[in-house]
């Protein structure tokens, strides 16, 4: 493999620390080509010097240190210096180490894959062996398809989830937000849509979640369901580098399958976490803040990876996204909410108080909201669905008034319907993990309604 060398690292002492370094670290995944050595170190990131006329942003380079070879990522070139930001950790770094440049980082995802748990770098973690590359290797920085030659939404599917399948229900191709502070029930919520029979393969990207909370996950809440899963894991104590390219090697994975033609479901719990860690390798490669402490990168970033998700070309399947925000204080207007809620095609909202009642998932029907809902209602269910809402915003919106006796029952017939069937709606839409999804949500709501008015016949399906 032909390596060229820049005169600051020629003496023979670097030449054969360099070609040792290439020798034990050839990859196919990259290609070497340059080398240079490190200058500087700092909290968060080192300096390379040699390389600034052969990198660009993205690249990765390895770092051979007295520990081992570590890679790490280009963030960004000057004219003399180059910064990287290291992928693992508090791996030693010292001055004049060798650094060569590797190109993009690339997996080779594989159907035998499945079932898997794998870090960011594509590694197992779940002590099952090796992994089977795949024939064809990926950069994990993928562009979307070409809007043009994208495939449209037009098929409904059933979450099983009562409440999303009547008031906000989906589409394969769609993009969904899941909105809601911190306990609200956000991963439970979807541990819910993963189970969901309509996808051929599920890729989960847990980042910065608890470490405890993986295997719980896993194991409790896809259980069987993991057969045809594919989970990638950057816990909150891994470096924000690892952070954020959890999502980037899951979404890559997701793309492998829908270009088979498989649909896939593409969960990320959370993409506010994802953005912390781009925060916080922007701020280390000196990119100052514009957005409440968010660097611009940030909101370059999530676009990138959100447009990836969606239908593929003709012939190809599809990425139904499902993505946790985190909302900052249960303030839905923080950044990240407000321009993910702009990208995104659709978003649920969950909102703490019905968690306080008991009523979970704590899903809040006036404030959620299905951009491609009429893809998946008949006209009928539409209808219907409008009534509901009506209704629910009369029964909310009139909550004080009831409560201090300051309205008479027969006064307003449409106020008088909502006392009475409101309650029976919120009933219905309760729903456990340990409950079965629900095969029928308008039946089931149908037989709710005429159960609590004697009518027989209740299991028949609700029409408007």
């Amino acid at each position: 493999m032909a390596i060229e060398f820049q005169v600051d690292i020629a003496p023979n002492a670097k030449l054969a620390q360099l070609a040792g370094l290439t020798t034990r670290y050839s990859n196919p995944d990259y290609s070497v080509t340059h080398g240079g050595h490190v200058r500087t170190i700092a909290a968060g990131h080192y300096t390379v010097t040699g390389l600034s006329r052969h990198l660009h942003l993205g690249d990765f380079v390895a770092h051979r240190s007295t520990s081992g070879i570590h890679l790490g990522e280009v963030v960004r070139v000057e004219p003399d210096l180059v910064y990287v930001c290291p992928i693992e950790p508090g791996e030693p770094i010292g001055v004049h180490d060798v650094v060569i440049r590797k190109g993009a980082f690339r997996i080779a995802p594989d159907a035998s894959w499945c079932g898997r748990t794998i870090n960011a770098l594509g590694e197992p973690i779940d002590g099952h062996g090796p992994m089977i590359s795949g024939p064809e290797r990926r950069s994990i920085s993928n562009s979307a398809p070409p809007s043009m030659a994208r495939r449209r939404v037009e098929k409904g599917f059933r979450t099983g989830v009562r409440a999303i399948d009547i008031f906000s229900p989906l589409c394969l191709g769609q993009r969904l937000g899941i909105f809601a502070g911190s306990g609200v029930g956000k991963s439970t919520l979807l541990s819910m849509l993963a189970r969901a029979d309509a996808f051929d393969k599920v890729v989960i990207a847990l980042v910065g979640e608890r470490g405890r909370e993986v295997r719980e996950f896993i194991e409790d809440t896809l259980g069987p369901n993991m057969a045809k899963a594919v989970a990638v894991v950057a816990t909150s104590d891994e470096s924000p580098m690892l952070r954020k390219m959890a999502p980037l090697a899951a979404m890559t994975i997701a793309e492998h399958f829908r270009d088979k033609g498989e649909n896939v479901l593409f969960i990320v719990d959370s993409v506010t976490r994802f953005a912390h860690a781009i925060r916080e390798v922007a701020m280390a490669a000196g990119e100052p803040p514009v957005a409440r402490g968010y660097p611009a990168s940030v909101f370059t970033e999530m676009p990138r990876l959100l447009e990836r998700a969606g239908p593929g070309e003709e012939g190809a399947g599809t990425i139904t996204a499902i993505i946790s925000i985190l909302v900052d204080g249960d303030n839905h207007n923080d950044p990240i909410a407000d321009s993910t809620r702009g990208i995104l095609d659709g978003h649920i909202v969950l909102d703490r108080s019905l968690a306080d009642e008991g009523r979970y998932p704590p899903i809040n029907p006036l404030s959620s909201i299905s951009r491609l809902a009429r893809k998946a209602w008949t006209p009928e269910q539409e209808k219907l669905v409008s009534r509901l809402k009506t209704l629910i915003h009369r029964f909310e919106e009139t909550r004080d008034l009831r409560l201090i006796g300051g309205y008479r029952a027969g006064s307003d017939p449409d106020l008088d319907m909502a006392i009475k069937q409101v309650p029976l709606v919120y009933e219905v839409m309760k729903q456990t993990p340990s409950d079965r999804p629900a095969v029928d949500a308008y039946a089931d709501l149908a037989g709710a309604l005429k159960a609590a008015a004697g009518q027989p016949g209740a299991s028949g399906k609700l029409r408007g």
